[in-house]
């Protein structure tokens, strides 16, 4: 695996991760990931961090989805370990997500304040809104439409800018569903939707993330385009 070391110091690294690469193993699969680089590119790393349900995930303080591509920080000590852990848990960190989403948008400018519980029909999905079941947790988008356009059979897009103010599994797929704007190529959340757009995966990019390095100085760290995003910015109009 070649995966763009996108800013390193002692303490973490920001990895610009690809596309169909899970983070950390599920317990059910024997697929390569991303902790499989760590402990090959920084064994030194082995141990940082805490297992979740038995599975070890060395550095890992926060996930992206397996489709989902961009910017990933890394603790390589248990002490910035516990630094970004806290600063994810207090919503310290910002987060900045570009996607293309089916549909156009009234307002260019929105938050969805809406909470997110399980999918009463099927336990891989999580739900927003009316039909959601078990406990509710707390998850906020800010987003941005900043540019609304249509494609060559005149179905009609929007690309997006979004800001996760919580952390929760799927949030920014939950949320664009629940304003009926599945982001493109999202079997999960859009299963009636066509491959579109040139993508052959979920639309969603980790653009930027800030932190607080252990002095309290911010970073901000941004992870360039993959080859679809850039295909498709180039043909539909760089936003």
């Amino acid at each position: 695996m070649e995966i763009p070391i996108l800013f390193e110091n002692d303490d973490c690294m920001v990895i610009n991760k690809p596309a169909g690469l899970m983070v950390h193993s599920d317990g059910k699969t024997t697929k390569p990931t991303l902790v499989d680089w760590i402990l090959k590119e920084r064994p030194g790393i082995a141990g940082v961090g805490e297992a979740q349900n038995g599975v070890e995930r060395p550095g890992i303080v926060h996930r992206l989805d397996e489709d989902t591509s961009g910017a990933l920080v890394i603790a390589k000590t248990q002490e910035m370990f516990e630094h970004l852990k806290k600063q994810f848990q207090d919503r310290d960190t910002q987060k900045e997500y570009h996607a293309f989403v089916w549909g156009h948008f009234k307002e260019s400018v929105g938050i969805v304040d809406e909470p997110i519980g399980r999918n009463a029909n099927d336990f891989r999905r999580w739900h927003a809104g009316r039909g959601a079941r078990g406990e509710m947790r707390e998850a906020v988008t800010r987003w941005q439409a900043v540019q609304q356009f249509e494609d060559e059979q005149s179905e009609k897009f929007s690309f997006m800018h979004l800001f996760p103010k919580t952390g929760r599994t799927h949030q920014l797929r939950v949320h664009m569903k629940y304003l009926q704007r599945p982001i493109v190529a999202d079997s999960l959340y859009g299963p009636s939707k066509p491959l579109a757009l040139g993508f052959q995966r979920l639309a969603l990019h980790a653009r930027k993330i800030s932190f607080f390095d252990r002095t309290d100085q911010e970073i901000t760290v941004e992870a360039p385009y993959p080859e679809d995003f850039q295909k498709a910015l180039a043909k539909y109009g760089n936003a």
